[in-house]
């Protein structure tokens, strides 16, 4: 049953960085947006985000009671010393869905609509960036359990380049997401073509800043390089990524909707993959060269038994009430 746990936990954050991660670069990519062009990625954005984008959340609180109640070591080590990104991003993701709300349900149309945009966009940039940094610490091996110093026990363990680096790469992978997402719902050839170049630009930050997470890991001396090219799976992952990343540069321009949204959630399931292959069952390396394993630091037998159960009958009821929620919103759409 632990492997059933296991891999609820690791589908739950695919899901949200696929979902969620598309859901936030919408914000990034408002950002980015000059003025003359904000009010109709606005609409554009709302018309993507608005069915979904408080369903996506479910998927982090999955991921957050999986840990809670079936590796309580792994989430007690990450609430201590990682609290403060963890806040920070909790924060984002609050700021995010009230600006969210009051910018299109406001009875009164004033100047906090101006407030309400500009913390929609700035905390759709937060929230992945503190996403990413987090999901940097687990790996980086900068968890230092037996600090007894402020500093080095809850900041130097997030706060350094090889976490910075992978924050920029989250934000970048999420608004390159938003952006492949966004193309098939645009109404005229003028926003497709000015989403497809967002979704260019989207495409060399991340290679920038994918580029820097490598060079800033080996000077670092985090073995990222030998966890991706160090093992067939990883090498087999990355090629697969590429080469889907050519054949959707090759037919972004027809209207194949849905096999561009799958085409890019391929590429970052492959990442995502080859980035946790080799290190597998280790969620959490410690500075001390130890490390938390989903296998050996699981809780109690019961426990993670009655937690499989709960999340397969839940799954029962949870995916269709989210396929039907899809499906509603679709079917508006098209009435309207």
């Amino acid at each position: 049953m632990t492997y059933v746990v296991i891999a609820y936990l690791w589908a739950a954050i695919w899901l949200y960085l696929l979902l969620g991660g598309a859901d936030f670069g919408a914000g990034i990519l408002e950002l980015f947006t000059s003025k003359r062009h904000q009010s109709k990625t606005r609409k554009t954005v709302y018309k993507v985000i608005g069915p979904v984008w408080e369903a996506n959340h479910m998927w982090l609180i999955i991921a957050i009671v999986i840990l809670f109640v079936g590796f309580p070591e792994i989430y007690t080590t990450m609430s201590i010393h990682m609290h403060i990104p963890l806040v920070l991003m909790l924060f984002g993701i609050i700021a995010r869905g009230t600006a969210f709300a009051f910018r299109h349900y406001d009875a009164v149309v004033d100047d906090m609509q101006f407030l309400y945009h500009k913390i929609f966009q700035y905390s759709s940039f937060i929230t992945p960036f503190f996403l990413g940094i987090i999901a940097a610490s687990t790996v980086s091996g900068s968890i230092d359990t037996e600090s007894t110093d402020f500093l080095n026990a809850y900041i130097f363990s997030w706060f350094n380049w090889f976490g910075i680096a992978v924050g920029f790469f989250t934000v970048a992978i999420c608004g390159f997401l938003a952006a492949i997402f966004i193309i098939g719902e645009t109404d005229t050839d003028e926003d497709k073509k000015r989403f497809i170049l967002k979704a260019k630009y989207m495409n060399i930050a991340a290679v920038i800043a994918g580029s820097l997470v490598f060079i800033i890991s080996y000077l670092e001396g985090i073995p990222l390089i030998n966890w991706i090219f160090g093992n067939t799976i990883g090498v087999i992952a990355i090629l697969a990524a590429t080469v889907s990343l050519f054949i959707l540069w090759r037919t972004i321009d027809q209207k194949k909707t849905i096999q561009l949204r799958l085409l890019a959630g391929f590429q970052v399931t492959m990442i995502l993959l080859a980035i946790t292959w080799e290190h597998f069952p280790n969620l959490i390396i410690l500075k001390n060269g130890k490390y938390l394993s989903l296998i050996e630091n699981a809780g109690h037998e019961k426990a993670i038994e009655s937690l499989a159960w709960a999340l397969l009958i839940g799954s029962i009821f949870i995916l269709p009430a989210l396929y039907y929620l899809l499906y509603s919103f679709q079917k508006k759409e098209k009435q309207v």
